[in-house]
Protein backbone atom coordinates (compact mmCIF):
# COMPACT_ATOMS: atom_id res chain seq x y z
CA UNK A 1 0.00 0.00 0.00
CA UNK A 2 2.90 2.28 0.70
CA UNK A 3 5.11 1.67 -2.31
CA UNK A 4 1.44 2.18 -4.23
CA UNK A 5 0.96 5.66 -2.68
CA UNK A 6 4.72 6.70 -3.37
CA UNK A 7 4.25 5.89 -7.17
CA UNK A 8 1.10 7.52 -7.04
CA UNK A 9 2.24 11.01 -5.67
CA UNK A 10 5.12 11.13 -7.91
CA UNK A 11 2.58 10.71 -10.68
CA UNK A 12 0.72 13.68 -9.53
CA UNK A 13 3.95 15.63 -8.90
CA UNK A 14 4.52 14.98 -12.75
CA UNK A 15 1.39 15.43 -13.91
CA UNK A 16 2.37 19.62 -13.60
CA UNK A 17 5.37 19.63 -15.90
CA UNK A 18 5.23 21.14 -19.06
CA UNK A 19 5.67 19.03 -21.86
CA UNK A 20 6.55 20.45 -25.61
CA UNK A 21 4.24 19.51 -28.82
CA UNK A 22 5.00 16.03 -29.71
CA UNK A 23 6.47 14.73 -26.91
CA UNK A 24 6.23 13.17 -23.96
CA UNK A 25 6.93 12.88 -19.98
CA UNK A 26 8.07 9.21 -18.76
CA UNK A 27 8.66 8.25 -15.33
CA UNK A 28 9.94 5.06 -13.38
CA UNK A 29 11.55 3.89 -10.16
CA UNK A 30 14.39 1.43 -9.98
CA UNK A 31 14.39 -0.62 -6.31
CA UNK A 32 16.12 -3.98 -5.76
CA UNK A 33 14.19 -7.33 -4.99
CA UNK A 34 13.44 -6.46 -1.14
CA UNK A 35 11.93 -2.71 -2.41
CA UNK A 36 15.24 -0.23 -1.84
CA UNK A 37 15.21 2.65 -4.32
CA UNK A 38 18.40 1.59 -5.98
CA UNK A 39 20.69 5.03 -6.74
CA UNK A 40 22.47 6.59 -9.70
CA UNK A 41 21.06 3.25 -11.82
CA UNK A 42 21.78 3.97 -15.12
CA UNK A 43 19.06 4.08 -17.81
CA UNK A 44 18.81 4.53 -21.43
CA UNK A 45 16.04 4.70 -23.96
CA UNK A 46 16.75 4.04 -27.76
CA UNK A 47 14.01 4.52 -30.56
CA UNK A 48 12.73 2.29 -32.68
CA UNK A 49 15.87 2.36 -35.68
CA UNK A 50 18.56 1.92 -32.39
CA UNK A 51 19.46 5.48 -31.70
CA UNK A 52 20.05 6.62 -28.24
CA UNK A 53 17.65 9.16 -27.45
CA UNK A 54 18.34 9.51 -23.78
CA UNK A 55 20.27 8.55 -20.94
CA UNK A 56 20.76 9.31 -17.44
CA UNK A 57 21.19 8.31 -14.11
CA UNK A 58 18.28 7.79 -10.92
CA UNK A 59 18.13 10.50 -8.17
CA UNK A 60 18.40 9.76 -4.51
CA UNK A 61 15.19 8.16 -4.45
CA UNK A 62 15.28 5.78 -7.45
CA UNK A 63 13.56 7.84 -10.10
CA UNK A 64 14.01 8.35 -13.42
CA UNK A 65 11.84 11.20 -14.90
CA UNK A 66 12.48 11.99 -18.76
CA UNK A 67 10.24 14.12 -21.21
CA UNK A 68 11.02 12.11 -24.97
CA UNK A 69 9.58 12.39 -28.16
CA UNK A 70 6.36 10.53 -29.16
CA UNK A 71 6.97 7.13 -30.35
CA UNK A 72 7.82 3.67 -29.14
CA UNK A 73 11.13 3.05 -27.33
CA UNK A 74 13.31 0.38 -25.93
CA UNK A 75 14.68 0.74 -22.41
CA UNK A 76 17.82 -0.61 -20.31
CA UNK A 77 18.51 -0.28 -17.13
CA UNK A 78 21.56 -1.10 -15.29
CA UNK A 79 23.31 -0.91 -11.70
CA UNK A 80 26.36 -2.48 -10.35
CA UNK A 81 25.96 -5.70 -9.27
CA UNK A 82 22.36 -6.36 -10.24
CA UNK A 83 21.59 -7.76 -14.05
CA UNK A 84 20.04 -5.41 -16.65
CA UNK A 85 16.57 -4.78 -16.75
CA UNK A 86 15.14 -4.42 -20.40
CA UNK A 87 12.12 -3.20 -21.89
CA UNK A 88 9.44 -1.00 -23.74
CA UNK A 89 7.71 2.14 -23.62
CA UNK A 90 5.68 3.67 -25.68
CA UNK A 91 4.69 7.63 -25.95
CA UNK A 92 1.42 8.73 -27.48
CA UNK A 93 0.83 12.32 -28.67
CA UNK A 94 -1.43 14.29 -26.24
CA UNK A 95 -1.62 11.39 -24.06
CA UNK A 96 -1.30 11.67 -19.82
CA UNK A 97 2.38 11.31 -18.70
CA UNK A 98 3.53 7.25 -18.68
CA UNK A 99 4.36 6.28 -15.50
CA UNK A 100 5.90 2.59 -15.73
CA UNK A 101 5.69 2.29 -11.67
CA UNK A 102 8.81 0.19 -10.09
CA UNK A 103 11.47 -1.64 -12.26
CA UNK A 104 12.91 -3.83 -10.27
CA UNK A 105 17.13 -5.10 -10.87
CA UNK A 106 17.93 -8.85 -9.68
CA UNK A 107 21.19 -9.69 -8.59
CA UNK A 108 24.04 -10.16 -11.19
CA UNK A 109 25.31 -14.05 -11.15
CA UNK A 110 28.75 -14.45 -9.68
CA UNK A 111 31.58 -15.85 -11.13
CA UNK A 112 33.32 -18.78 -9.21
CA UNK A 113 36.34 -17.51 -7.14
CA UNK A 114 39.84 -18.36 -7.55
CA UNK A 115 41.18 -21.02 -5.12
CA UNK A 116 42.61 -20.49 -2.55
CA UNK A 117 46.55 -20.18 -2.49
CA UNK A 118 49.32 -18.11 -3.52
CA UNK A 119 48.89 -17.09 -6.99
CA UNK A 120 51.24 -14.77 -9.22
CA UNK A 121 50.89 -11.97 -11.46
CA UNK A 122 51.49 -12.91 -15.13
CA UNK A 123 53.41 -10.55 -16.58
CA UNK A 124 53.50 -11.80 -20.40
CA UNK A 125 49.22 -11.31 -20.47
CA UNK A 126 49.07 -8.23 -17.83
CA UNK A 127 49.16 -4.71 -18.92
CA UNK A 128 49.94 -1.85 -16.18
CA UNK A 129 48.91 1.91 -18.34
CA UNK A 130 48.13 4.80 -17.55
CA UNK A 131 46.50 8.34 -19.33
CA UNK A 132 47.54 11.84 -18.83
CA UNK A 133 47.16 15.15 -20.27
CA UNK A 134 49.35 16.43 -22.38
CA UNK A 135 49.48 20.09 -21.49
CA UNK A 136 46.93 22.07 -23.23
CA UNK A 137 47.24 19.60 -26.62
CA UNK A 138 46.06 15.95 -25.94
CA UNK A 139 46.57 13.07 -23.71
CA UNK A 140 49.99 11.10 -23.51
CA UNK A 141 49.70 7.18 -22.73
CA UNK A 142 52.20 5.45 -21.35
CA UNK A 143 53.03 2.67 -19.18
CA UNK A 144 55.43 0.08 -17.23
CA UNK A 145 57.40 -2.85 -18.70
CA UNK A 146 58.94 -4.19 -16.01
CA UNK A 147 56.84 -5.41 -12.64
CA UNK A 148 56.34 -8.30 -10.62
CA UNK A 149 53.39 -9.37 -7.95
CA UNK A 150 51.71 -11.94 -6.02
CA UNK A 151 48.17 -12.31 -4.79
CA UNK A 152 47.77 -14.74 -1.54
CA UNK A 153 43.44 -15.68 -2.17
CA UNK A 154 42.28 -16.18 1.16
CA UNK A 155 39.53 -18.72 2.75
CA UNK A 156 37.19 -16.01 1.87
CA UNK A 157 38.49 -12.73 -0.48
CA UNK A 158 38.40 -10.69 2.92
CA UNK A 159 41.41 -12.48 3.69
CA UNK A 160 43.25 -11.73 0.58
CA UNK A 161 46.00 -9.82 0.06
CA UNK A 162 47.68 -8.42 -2.96
CA UNK A 163 51.46 -7.02 -3.40
CA UNK A 164 52.79 -5.51 -6.56
CA UNK A 165 56.46 -4.07 -7.27
CA UNK A 166 56.72 -1.79 -10.45
CA UNK A 167 60.37 -0.78 -11.74
CA UNK A 168 59.90 3.08 -12.14
CA UNK A 169 62.37 2.98 -14.78
CA UNK A 170 60.73 0.80 -16.85
CA UNK A 171 57.96 3.50 -17.75
CA UNK A 172 57.43 3.79 -21.41
CA UNK A 173 55.35 6.53 -23.13
CA UNK A 174 56.86 5.66 -26.72
CA UNK A 175 58.93 9.00 -26.71
CA UNK A 176 62.73 8.58 -25.98
CA UNK A 177 63.02 12.09 -24.49
CA UNK A 178 60.18 12.29 -22.77
CA UNK A 179 60.42 8.92 -21.07
CA UNK A 180 64.39 10.22 -20.07
CA UNK A 181 62.63 13.40 -18.82
CA UNK A 182 60.01 11.27 -16.39
CA UNK A 183 62.26 9.05 -15.03
CA UNK A 184 64.69 12.52 -14.00
CA UNK A 185 64.34 14.22 -10.62
CA UNK A 186 61.15 16.34 -11.96
CA UNK A 187 59.15 13.48 -11.93
CA UNK A 188 59.72 9.55 -10.75
CA UNK A 189 63.39 10.18 -9.82
CA UNK A 190 64.15 6.72 -10.50
CA UNK A 191 67.69 6.95 -8.75
CA UNK A 192 66.80 7.63 -5.47
CA UNK A 193 62.87 5.76 -5.82
CA UNK A 194 63.65 2.97 -8.32
CA UNK A 195 60.07 1.19 -7.70
CA UNK A 196 56.32 1.67 -7.28
CA UNK A 197 54.74 -0.29 -4.95
CA UNK A 198 51.26 -1.44 -4.26
CA UNK A 199 49.97 -3.45 -1.10
CA UNK A 200 46.47 -4.53 -0.36
CA UNK A 201 44.53 -6.89 2.50
CA UNK A 202 41.23 -5.07 1.52
CA UNK A 203 38.88 -6.50 -0.92
CA UNK A 204 35.23 -5.48 -0.93
CA UNK A 205 32.30 -6.90 -3.18
CA UNK A 206 30.26 -4.28 -4.69
CA UNK A 207 28.12 -7.48 -6.06
CA UNK A 208 28.21 -9.64 -9.54
CA UNK A 209 31.52 -8.92 -10.82
CA UNK A 210 32.44 -5.54 -9.46
CA UNK A 211 34.82 -5.07 -6.34
CA UNK A 212 36.72 -2.26 -4.91
CA UNK A 213 40.23 -2.71 -3.64
CA UNK A 214 41.59 -0.84 -1.28
CA UNK A 215 45.32 -0.10 -0.32
CA UNK A 216 48.58 2.03 -0.23
CA UNK A 217 50.71 3.62 -3.19
CA UNK A 218 54.17 3.95 -2.41
CA UNK A 219 55.29 6.33 -5.29
CA UNK A 220 58.08 9.18 -5.24
CA UNK A 221 58.89 7.74 -1.88
CA UNK A 222 55.06 8.62 -0.43
CA UNK A 223 52.56 6.26 0.18
CA UNK A 224 48.89 6.91 0.23
CA UNK A 225 45.69 4.98 0.42
CA UNK A 226 44.47 4.10 -2.98
CA UNK A 227 40.97 2.74 -4.56
CA UNK A 228 40.93 0.33 -7.28
CA UNK A 229 37.45 0.13 -9.12
CA UNK A 230 37.93 -3.82 -10.17
CA UNK A 231 36.09 -6.13 -12.45
CA UNK A 232 36.51 -9.86 -11.79
CA UNK A 233 36.41 -11.52 -15.03
CA UNK A 234 36.55 -15.02 -13.38
CA UNK A 235 39.12 -17.71 -14.12
CA UNK A 236 39.59 -19.93 -17.31
CA UNK A 237 41.90 -22.27 -18.33
CA UNK A 238 44.47 -21.20 -20.88
CA UNK A 239 46.03 -22.61 -23.84
CA UNK A 240 48.59 -25.11 -22.20
CA UNK A 241 46.05 -26.18 -19.73
CA UNK A 242 46.96 -23.89 -16.76
CA UNK A 243 44.42 -22.57 -14.86
CA UNK A 244 44.08 -17.98 -15.07
CA UNK A 245 42.15 -15.54 -13.22
CA UNK A 246 41.59 -12.14 -14.62
CA UNK A 247 40.76 -8.96 -12.70
CA UNK A 248 40.48 -5.46 -14.92
CA UNK A 249 40.85 -2.37 -12.45
CA UNK A 250 40.61 1.79 -12.85
CA UNK A 251 41.63 4.22 -10.39
CA UNK A 252 43.32 7.71 -10.36
CA UNK A 253 46.10 9.88 -8.90
CA UNK A 254 47.01 12.67 -8.50
CA UNK A 255 50.79 13.67 -8.70
CA UNK A 256 50.39 16.67 -5.61
CA UNK A 257 49.82 13.53 -3.28
CA UNK A 258 53.18 12.26 -4.25
CA UNK A 259 55.30 15.28 -4.08
CA UNK A 260 55.71 15.38 -7.35
CA UNK A 261 55.01 19.66 -7.45
CA UNK A 262 53.24 20.71 -10.51
CA UNK A 263 53.31 24.53 -10.05
CA UNK A 264 57.15 24.15 -9.38
CA UNK A 265 57.38 23.01 -13.13
CA UNK A 266 54.52 25.19 -14.53
CA UNK A 267 57.29 27.44 -13.82
CA UNK A 268 60.02 26.28 -15.48
CA UNK A 269 57.86 26.25 -18.54
CA UNK A 270 57.96 22.08 -18.42
CA UNK A 271 54.99 20.52 -19.86
CA UNK A 272 55.44 16.80 -19.80
CA UNK A 273 51.77 15.40 -18.58
CA UNK A 274 49.34 16.82 -16.36
CA UNK A 275 48.23 16.88 -13.22
CA UNK A 276 45.49 13.87 -13.39
CA UNK A 277 47.07 10.52 -14.07
CA UNK A 278 44.38 7.94 -14.79
CA UNK A 279 45.59 4.23 -14.60
CA UNK A 280 44.97 0.66 -16.47
CA UNK A 281 45.06 -2.40 -15.45
CA UNK A 282 44.53 -5.76 -16.72
CA UNK A 283 45.70 -8.63 -14.70
CA UNK A 284 46.47 -12.04 -15.40
CA UNK A 285 47.38 -14.00 -12.54
CA UNK A 286 48.47 -17.88 -12.24
CA UNK A 287 48.68 -20.32 -9.36
CA UNK A 288 52.38 -19.64 -8.02
CA UNK A 289 55.02 -22.26 -9.55
CA UNK A 290 52.95 -22.70 -12.82
CA UNK A 291 56.01 -23.41 -15.55
CA UNK A 292 54.66 -21.36 -18.97
CA UNK A 293 56.27 -22.16 -22.26
CA UNK A 294 55.73 -19.53 -24.82
CA UNK A 295 56.20 -19.81 -28.84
Amino acid sequence: MGRRKVANQKKGALAGLPVPQNAGLLSFRVINPVGEPLVQAQYTLNDSQGRKVVAGETDPYGWGVVVVPVGEYRMSVSADGFAAHLGRASVREGGAPVALGDLTLHGAPTLPLPEPGDWEIEAAHTRIGFTARHIGLGRVYGGFGNFAGAIRVGSTMEHTAMHVVIDAASIDTNVKMRDNHLRSGDFLDVENFPTLEFYSDRFVHRGGQNWVITGGLTLHGVTRTVTLDAQYNGVRVGMEGETRAAIHATTELHREDYDINWQTMLARNIAVVGSNIKVDLDIQAVPKGTELEFK
